[in-house]
Order: structure tokens, then C-alpha cells, then sequence
């Protein structure tokens, strides 16, 4: 198995790593067949994703996955944040072997879910 030197930078310096004490939404996901957990962190102000932060328990793919998907979401609004999708995730890697093509779901729903959590809490608000 591959993986493109994109993923290996993004597994051996993942970017923005660790948690948002004060975060605007937390999203976890996880996949019981490979063993990835991740948790995902986002600051939001002004409807646009100012910080993202993760905390991955899983393969390389997972924590590069992971690594890429917060590069790709901050500075995006919400709403463009929504929109990326797990083949955005791969296309911006170079590629994921097959086997490893579900890690890419995960940080994508990751995301999702830490942006539904902010949209949540501002409707009980």
C-alpha cells in the first residue's frame, strides 16, 4: 500500500492538533471495524470557521485525514465548510489507497458534526 507524500507529510506533521478549550462545537466520530476515533473542534465567529482543531486515535491515513481536514475548513464560512465532502478530502491528499478510502469519511463527518453541534447550541441559545 502507497500513500502519497502528501499524506505522509500531513502523518508525520499533522497541522493543528490538540483541542479548543472554548470551542464552538465538538464533533466525534468514530469506526469500530478500523479502530479510528476522531474528535473534532471548531471556533466560529461571524458565521466563519476560525480555528479547527482534532484529536485522532487511528492509522496514518486517519490522523492525515484528519490533519487536512482542518486546513481545508478554516477561514471557509459555515456553510462552504459543509460543503467538503470525503472525495474533496482524497483529491486534496493525492489520493487514498482503496482500503483506506473510509478514513476520509471520517474526518469530513467529523467536521460536519462539530459544525451541527455550534448550528445547535445557537438555536437553544
Amino acid at each position: 500500500m502507497q500513500y502519497t507524500e502528501k499524506v505522509m507529510d500531513h502523518f508525520k506533521n499533522p497541522r493543528n492538533v490538540g483541542e479548543i478549550k472554548d470551542a464552538s462545537g465538538v464533533g466525534e466520530v468514530g469506526n469500530p471495524v478500523c479502530g479510528d476515533m476522531m474528535t473534532f473542534y471548531v471556533k466560529i465567529e461571524d458565521n466563519i470557521v476560525k480555528d479547527v482543531k482534532f484529536k485522532t486515535f487511528g492509522c496514518g491515513a486517519a490522523i492525515a485525514v484528519s490533519s487536512i481536514v482542518t486546513e481545508m475548513a478554516i477561514g471557509k464560512t459555515i456553510d462552504e465548510a459543509l460543503k467538503i465532502t470525503k472525495a474533496m478530502v482524497a483529491q486534496e491528499l493525492d489520493g487514498l489507497p482503496p482500503n483506506k478510502m473510509h478514513c476520509s469519511n471520517l474526518g469530513a463527518d467529523a467536521l460536519h458534526k462539530a459544525i451541527e453541534d455550534y448550528l445547535n447550541k445557537q438555536k437553544k441559545g
